[in-house]
C-alpha cells in the first residue's frame, strides 16, 4: 500500500468498472513516462521514495493507476520547481494526507450538524 494509505485494491471489478475505477493499473511504465514526459527512472525514484506503488503484471511489469499518474505529474511539477524528488514526495503525501483529514472532519462536520 501506498505510504499515503490509499487503498488500490480493485479486484472483482468488471471491464466497465475498471474503466471508471481510477486505482485500476491500467497503464504500463513507458507508456506512463511518456504521458508524463518523464523517464522511468523518474517513476522508480518516486516508488524508492515511497509516493507510489505500482501494481505488478503477471509477467513482473509496473503497472500505474491514474491516480499514481497524478501524483507523479504533482510530483515532476515540484521538481521542474527545483525541489529535490524525495522532498517532492514528502510534500505530497503529506497533502494528501491532509486532503483526507479535511473530508473525514467535513463529514464529521455535517452529521453534527444534522443531529447525529
Amino acid at each position: 500500500m501506498p505510504a499515503h494509505g490509499r487503498s488500490t485494491d480493485t479486484a472483482g471489478l468488471t471491464a466497465e468498472d475498471r474503466l471508471e475505477d481510477e486505482d485500476y493499473p491500467a497503464y504500463n511504465m513507458g507508456t506512463a513516462a511518456e504521458m508524463l514526459g518523464v523517464t522511468a527512472t523518474f517513476l522508480r525514484a518516486l516508488g524508492a521514495a515511497g509516493l507510489i506503488e505500482p501494481k505488478r503484471s503477471s509477467g513482473g511489469h509496473r503497472r500505474y493507476s491514474r491516480y499514481q499518474l497524478r501524483l507523479a505529474a504533482r510530483a515532476r511539477e515540484l521538481v521542474d520547481q527545483g525541489t529535490p524528488v524525495e522532498a517532492a514526495c514528502r510534500i505530497i503525501i503529506l497533502e494528501d494526507q491532509l486532503a483526507e483529514a479535511l473530508r473525514i472532519n467535513a463529514a464529521y462536520e455535517r452529521e453534527r450538524a444534522a443531529g447525529h
